[in-house]
């Protein structure tokens, strides 16, 4: 089955940002090499999983809003602006940016060889054997996090630090 990829047009049918042939030109200059050995329906796949994924842990994040309701994936979107050089970027409602596609491809390749959203419990500390006693961490966290992957998609993301709060003169 052929990948739908989305270009912008935000279709009903879109299964994915990035493309497999975007995927391989970006995983091969980037040194990838296990991108390459799979086969082109284990890269769509990937594509699709590391998709569904953007959408269940960044759908809430995103900057904007979606152009249609009946779109598919989270993009295409008004109102998103992104800092650029301290000038207000506002990216066009017909496009999905190159951030979205860079993460897209780099969560399909984690995607190829992992599951992005496993069943998670806390890690333990200590184990004791005679007379059982086990330590977890609390602190541990509740989900996989990829930060390359936020890293990637924090100018389009709508979280902001204290330090970076947009204040409005009343």
């Amino acid at each position: 089955m052929s990948l739908v990829v989305e270009t912008g047009t935000a279709s009903a049918t879109s299964e994915a940002y990035a493309s497999v042939a975007y995927c391989d030109t970006y995983h091969a200059g980037n040194g990838n090499t296990a991108w390459a050995a799979l086969s082109n329906d284990l890269k769509e796949q990937a594509l699709r999983r590391a998709t569904i994924f953007m959408g269940q842990y960044y759908r809430l994040l995103w900057k904007g809003y979606r152009v249609l309701s009946t779109q598919a994936l989270d993009w295409p979107r008004y109102e998103v602006e992104i800092p650029d050089l301290g000038v207000p970027n506002t990216i066009a409602h017909d496009t999905v940016p190159n951030l979205v596609v860079q993460a897209n491809a780099e969560l399909a390749l984690i995607a190829s060889t992992t599951d992005l959203n496993p069943a998670l419990t806390q890690q333990v500390l200590s184990k004791q054997v005679g007379p059982i006693k086990v330590v977890y961490d609390q602190s541990s966290p509740q989900a996989k996090r990829f930060p390359a992957v936020y890293d990637i998609l924090k100018p389009l993301l709508s979280i902001s630090s204290g330090a970076n709060m947009k204040l409005v003169r009343m």
